[in-house]
């Protein structure tokens, strides 16, 4: 659909109106959009306080004089009817106001799963940013709100997002997926003069690396375990790029390849060749596999930007003879190709999802998501009984402790614990180094939202 028939196919005239938790990073983008989109309106924000939640705003550009600040279902009643922009420190005070959409981006798997909850059972849509959330509980979550004829959907401009839109547009033309993903979030930059590899603001010196830049008629896996060792002092996994894989599968059924991905080095033109099959000299065991790669390139040369991609099979040599010689991303032997997205832009572009929820009555993820895969956590140190599981840093890892996506299936005492779950709890017994760290190793809340919200998931995928 054409963006600018969204209105006229609704028979709307007002703006969409949405309320944005967590005001950090994405939350920041996403009320500068507030104050642009024609078709959607924030006008409230949530954070730990509401102060934290006006200073936002006024940095968004949202005039002081024109937020108020309320700590009651009241005092915000108040505030909306007399066109203010109101900023609260609980979800709570503001649930009661005319919004549609609450959009969940505090990135606390505790807190995000109590604020989705108390948003559905309020009767709005939620788009749920905070992917440690829909990693453990989402297919629930995403049930419980089309129980009452909502939605809660992941949001453009982050990959998973893209990465399903992508995916559903391969089957819907035809294509068939060998592989689908997305490029890590930070390049590898290799610098041939001065020999070294930078990352993520880090730079190694690599001399060895110039040894397996160009992939040539080489072996895609020598090459790729060549890369691998030549930059092992930089790190190649990360917890954010599997959680956010696992919401994929969940929503398409696509699947690993290997627990913890492939994830070679690799330059853009190289990915149609690294992620095909075996057969096709690839890295992939089969078909339809999620994996990531870091986007390898010199210095000035366009990144990836965290885009997405899907690996499709060629079975047509004319036809993709003619795209190569348009420039699409064909591999050395033309039976496979890569077609991309080179972006994702966070909270600047999550305003498509918002609308297509309620003015075209759909979601930017599956309409019907299924418990597929879980994210559980892996010990890759000895961690002695009594370790807190603490949570931490941009990209919420936890010290010591990696994370692999598994086949989905009720927890029980035995069962690899999913990786948010474990956050912030502490270990009963000790764990070894190289093995997953299971249920009965941590001490559970059996009270908490996360672990309800779980329970009543394992019971209404896996009944009995």
């Amino acid at each position: 659909m054409n963006f600018h028939t969204y209105f006229a196919a609704s028979n709307r005239t007002m703006p969409v109106q949405t309320c944005i938790v967590g005001t950090g990073g994405f939350g920041r983008s996403f009320l500068t959009q507030g104050l642009r989109v024609p078709l959607m309106q924030t006008r409230v924000a949530v954070d730990v306080s509401a102060e934290t939640a006006a200073a936002s705003m006024r940095a968004a550009g949202i005039a002081a004089a024109d937020i108020s600040i309320c700590e009651t279902p009241k005092a915000a009643r108040l505030a909306w009817d007399a066109g203010k922009f109101i900023a609260a420190s609980r979800l709570e005070t503001v649930l009661d106001l005319p919004i549609e959409v609450v959009v969940e981006a505090t990135g606390h798997p505790e807190a995000g799963a109590r604020h989705t909850r108390m948003a559905i059972e309020a009767g709005h849509h939620v788009a749920l940013v905070s992917k440690e959330v829909d990693s453990v509980v989402g297919p629930e979550l995403a049930l419980q709100a089309r129980r009452r004829q909502k939605f809660v959907s992941p949001v453009d401009g982050d990959q998973p997002s893209l990465l399903i839109g992508l995916v559903t547009w391969a089957e819907v033309i035809g294509l068939d997926i060998i592989a689908a993903g997305k490029s890590s979030e930070y390049d590898f930059v290799f610098d041939p003069a001065a020999q070294t590899l930078t990352s993520n603001g880090r730079t190694i010196a690599a001399p060895e690396f110039a040894g397996w830049l160009q992939l040539g008629s080489r072996d895609c896996a020598a090459v790729a375990a060549g890369r691998a060792v030549a930059a092992s002092a930089l790190p190649q996994r990360a917890v954010p790029d599997l959680c956010e894989l696992t919401v994929v599968a969940n929503a398409t059924g696509l699947m690993p390849d290997r627990s913890d991905l492939h994830a070679p080095i690799a330059a853009i033109g190289e990915v149609a060749d690294f992620l095909a099959t075996e057969a096709d000299g690839g890295l992939m065991s089969g078909t339809r596999r999620l994996d990531v790669f870091h986007c390898l390139r010199l210095p000035g040369e366009v990144s990836f930007a965290g885009g997405v991609f899907v690996v499709v099979r060629c079975d047509d040599e004319a036809t993709w003879a003619m795209l190569r010689e348009k420039g699409h991303v064909l591999s050395r032997s033309g039976r496979t190709a890569m077609l991309y997205l080179p972006r994702h832009l966070l909270g600047l572009e999550a305003a498509t999802s918002v609308l297509e929820m309620v003015l075209r009555g759909v979601s930017s993820g599956a309409q019907d998501p299924h418990h597929h895969a879980d994210l559980v956590a892996h010990a890759d140190a000895d961690l002695p009984e009594g370790t807190v599981l603490a949570m931490g840093g941009h990209h919420h890892s936890i010290e010591n402790v990696s994370a692999r996506m598994v086949p989905a299936g009720p927890l029980g005492p035995d069962s690899a614990v999913p990786f948010y779950l474990a956050a912030g709890t502490r270990l009963v017994r000790p764990v070894a180094s190289g093995t997953a760290i299971r249920l009965a190793d941590v001490a559970i809340d059996k009270d908490s939202e996360l672990w309800r919200l779980r329970a009543r998931q394992d019971a209404s995928f896996f009944p009995g």
